[in-house]
């Protein structure tokens, strides 16, 4: 790491660059040249990876120095970080999870370890994380960040990779790294928003803590001069919008373990029995692109009708899991307690939206909240975000 700092100051270009010596963090699944890509499993290959990923040489080409990889659950598919490989713990709160599965990514910038760090989405996995550590993370919009391993599509078109940062400013920078584009989160913010405390989830009981963050957030974001324009509404979700998700989740981890040769008696049982029903999900035929599609079109026309630019909301339900506290729960247990607690991120991967999460205080500690955006609206995405980052809100507001 030292070695990789010293290139970056020796280079003649070093002060052109948008990330020169900056300590990044990456995820277990993505690769990077003399690290191992475990994938949060025991029983994949410790062989270190021969080359970077397209990801991590355009973060290295802008300067960053790769301080390491970071923990996450096995194969990536739960929104807590432990495995047979350790756990993972939160700074803000040592007894307590980081989120997941981009957990180790987030705690490593909330610790201090990495100014910024690269996660996966493909259900909350950045936002979840970044909502529980204080920080803020956005899932881009498909095609905006490549996918680790020049992938064309993950899971099923659910997968996006992308920033978690301190700042909105911070991940607007890596962002624009990433994407090959500047982002500006100086920019004008949302005209009109949305205020929904509605998830699509019939299990979920939402916290008032968390209901008292998105709505402080959007009397901040309506406060002061060009403030947005604010109205209580509820997106119009689909009935079965959670089973649709799980079904390409189900599917998307089946061919994971596929393609690294995993077998169901080679990883923990909660494991196997995603890969199990991933595969019964494959052998009725994968997934179309039917449901997605016609959901992200009610979602849009739901907007334009509105007027909306952004819908905000909280960005989970709940405070964090104890760390560690996972452990030899089943497949079923371990679903419905996720269900439970971090029910308002997946619908925006299924329908293909970029969506942000921004840490707001409420009694002095940070809560993360969520913004929903059209194609296309990472910036003013961020540009919202940068807005409420480690802002007091009011808790005593009416909408």
């Amino acid at each position: 790491m030292l070695a990789e700092a010293g290139a970056v100051d020796s280079r003649p270009d070093r002060f052109a660059l948008p990330l020169a010596g900056v300590p990044v963090a990456i995820k277990d699944n993505v690769d990077v040249g003399g690290y191992p890509t475990r994938h949060g499993s025991a029983a994949t290959s410790t062989a270190p990876a021969r080359r970077d990923d397209d990801l991590v040489r355009r973060l290295r080409t802008a300067g960053a120095v790769v301080v390491g990889k970071t923990r996450m659950p096995e194969l990536a598919i739960w929104p807590f970080t432990h495995s047979a490989l350790g756990t993972t713990r939160n700074p803000l709160d040592e007894a307590l999870d980081p989120g997941g599965s981009s957990g180790g990514s987030a705690a490593a910038v909330a610790a201090g370890m990495a100014a910024l760090a690269l996660g996966t989405d493909g259900g909350g996995s950045i936002r979840i994380p970044a909502a529980y550590c204080g920080l803020v993370g956005l899932k881009p919009g498909p095609g905006v960040v490549p996918l680790p391993g020049g992938a064309d599509e993950h899971w099923f078109g659910l997968s996006a990779a992308g920033p978690i940062a301190r700042t909105a400013e911070d991940a607007a920078l890596m962002l624009g790294v990433l994407a090959g584009t500047a982002v500006d989160v100086d920019g004008p913010g949302p005209v009109r928003v949305a205020l929904s405390l509605r998830t699509p989830s019939p299990i979920t009981r939402m916290r008032a803590e968390q209901q008292a963050a998105a709505v402080g957030a959007a009397a901040r974001l309506r406060a002061g001069p060009g403030g947005a324009e604010v109205a209580l509404a509820d997106p119009p979700y689909p009935r079965g919008l959670a089973r649709r998700w799980t079904r390409r989740w189900l599917a998307g981890v089946a061919q994971d373990a596929e393609t690294l040769g995993l077998h169901p008696a080679d990883v923990e049982p909660r494991t196997a029995a995603v890969i199990r029903k991933g595969r019964r999900v494959l052998r009725l035929g994968p997934p179309g692109a039917t449901a997605p599609a016609a959901w992200r079109d009610r979602m849009l026309a739901w907007m334009d009708a509105g007027g909306f630019d952004v819908v905000l909301g909280p960005a989970v339900a709940g405070p964090a899991a104890p760390a560690g506290g996972t452990p030899g729960r089943g497949y079923l247990s371990a679903y419905l307690t996720a269900a439970a607690r971090v029910p308002c991120t997946q619908a925006w991967n299924l329908a293909g939206l970029p969506a942000a999460v921004a840490p707001v205080l409420v009694g002095g500690r940070p809560v993360g909240v969520q913004l929903v955006g059209r194609p296309g609206a990472e910036a003013a995405l961020l540009a919202a975000a940068a807005r409420l980052e480690q802002r007091v809100v009011p808790t005593a507001v009416r909408v």
